[in-house]
């Protein structure tokens, strides 16, 4: 996972427990999914729209 071994993951999963708190967590992580999903919704739809410009 970019490159990242399970000592770093852990150590940042401990910072952002630390900063954000153990409640805010699952809205962030809810909040990252969305985005990441329309951002692949949204690459997918402009890479359908290239290919039909044959």
């Amino acid at each position: 996972m970019f490159g990242l071994g399970w000592p770093e993951v852990v150590i940042i999963a401990i910072v952002a427990i630390v900063i954000f708190g153990p409640k805010k967590i699952p809205e962030l992580g809810n909040a990252l999914g969305k985005t990441l999903r329309g951002f692949k919704e949204e690459l997918k739809s402009q890479d359908d729209d290239t290919q039909g410009n044959d």
